[in-house]
């Protein structure tokens, strides 16, 4: 009996052992970061902010909550929180690390002892810090899309307090003026993280320029050919001292612009736009009265304006 007795003491002390290890595990330094990124991943900003303690600087709070909190964390891989060091003032330095986009990143939370639980095992919470915030920018447009949600650009610039570590993605879908998705991963405490997302033209933009372009040149030459003008209201034209033969002009282009277009002081310019026409016609020399067939080709450039609103293209030729 005696010898139970003892069994049951050895076992009751080993659970208690346990136990203890448990809690002390459980409530260690690392246990708020643990708490922190569970709501991360969750997507739930109040429960990471609450955990975090963190200021949050002026800006859109449009990406510290649900899809785009939820979006952040999905490119983060191999996350993973690291054993705790001893930091000054009795805190301690829990690292974190992470990869994303194929590059290697840690985090360093500090943690400090804020009471106890049970009398004698420590209470872990994060010192507080101010989030940091993405500073974001996009050519040319007052929205932009950062996590698969659209936001407001005012002037073509914002600022996003965001949590860490976390991965933001910044683009601007549509028809005409589109930017490439860029990325900004955030394992910085605190600081300014830039988001640059250049404006371009669209290959479908470009293609209904020229198209236009070339609706138009081609109506130019077809009405200069018609009026029997050498020097008709057209970015082409053609003098001689020779006499021409009447109802023998014909004008016709032979090599058609190919549009450009860039962003300038806040607005989109297309790049002056060259081209060759060419000339066929009979001309009369005044000296000798020889008759001889005339055919030139003649290079010519001309600037438009442009003017896009909504899915209606607009160019104004301007030339003379």
């Amino acid at each position: 009996m005696a010898l139970l007795w003892a069994l049951a003491l050895v076992l009751a002390v080993a659970v208690a052992v346990a136990a203890v290890i448990a809690v002390r595990s459980a409530s260690g330094p690392a246990q708020p970061v643990r708490a922190y990124l569970a709501a991360l991943q969750a997507g739930d900003g109040g429960r990471a902010l609450g955990a975090l303690h963190a200021q949050v600087p002026p800006g859109s709070a449009s990406l510290l909550d649900g899809a785009p909190l939820r979006d952040s964390m999905s490119r983060i891989r191999d996350l993973s929180v690291g054993t705790p060091s001893s930091a000054a003032n009795g805190r301690e330095n829990v690292p974190v690390t992470f990869s994303s986009g194929g590059s290697n990143f840690t985090t360093n939370f500090l943690v400090e002892q804020t009471g106890t639980d049970w009398l004698f095992f420590p209470r872990w919470s994060i010192v507080p810090a101010a989030l940091p915030s993405i500073q974001a920018s996009v050519v040319n447009s007052s929205r932009a899309t950062i996590n698969g949600v659209e936001v407001n650009m005012p002037s073509g610039r914002n600022s996003f307090p965001v949590f860490y570590p976390g991965s933001y993605v910044g683009a601007l879908p549509g028809q005409y003026f589109a930017a490439d998705p860029t990325t900004a991963v955030v394992s910085q405490k605190s600081g300014l993280i830039p988001l640059t997302l250049a404006t371009k033209a669209t290959p479908a933009l470009v293609a209904a320029i020229n198209d236009k372009a070339k609706e138009f040149l081609d109506q130019c030459a077809k009405t200069a050919s018609t009026q029997q003008r050498l020097q008709p209201y057209c970015p082409f034209a053609y003098q001689t001292d020779n006499r021409i033969v009447d109802g023998t002009i014909a004008w016709s282009i032979t090599q058609y612009p190919s549009a450009s277009v860039t962003p300038f002081n806040g607005q989109w310019t297309v790049s002056p736009l060259s081209g060759k026409a060419r000339l066929t016609a009979r001309q009369i020399d005044l000296f000798t009265g020889h008759v001889s067939q005339l055919n030139v080709e003649r290079d010519f450039q001309f600037m438009v304006n442009l003017s896009v609103s909504g899915s209606t293209i607009t160019i104004t030729p301007v030339f003379g």
